[in-house]
């Protein structure tokens, strides 16, 4: 079984999108101040337990022509624009929000690629 190019321009794409995620995750401190030390490792726990969610939708998309797992792939990065969005309506430009804009531009670019050229037929037929 042979991947196609744009199959594998996706799942390259979407594995540095959430690579670049996991990276700012661990050196960006983004847990909000004003909650304890409990809760702030409860949100590090959640976010790490989505991000294994993520990798594991790519996997199932890339590999085994899951077109559902592409579609949540589509509404994860829907919300990731919408973070996006909020994070860029404050008005300051921080770190954290230049690695935002460059995962979300990676995971862009990657489903564009699920959806155009050989990954059509990928996802449309049937797995062997």
């Amino acid at each position: 079984m042979t991947i196609p190019g744009n199959v594998l321009r996706f799942e390259v794409l979407l594995y540095l999108w959430l690579l670049i995620d996991s990276l700012s995750m661990a050196l960006l401190d983004r847990a909000p101040t004003d909650i304890g030390e409990a809760a702030a490792a409860n949100v590090n726990m959640v976010a790490v337990i989505l991000l294994a969610f993520l990798l594991f939708l790519v996997w199932l998309a890339a590999r085994h022509r899951k077109n559902w797992a592409r579609w949540g792939l589509v509404s994860a990065l829907g919300l990731s624009t919408l973070s996006l969005l909020d994070a860029l309506s404050s008005g300051e430009l921080t770190l954290a929000t230049a690695l935002d804009v460059l995962s979300t531009g990676l995971a862009a670019a990657g489903i564009y690629f699920s959806f155009t050229g050989d990954a059509k037929g990928w996802f449309n037929s049937q797995s062997v």
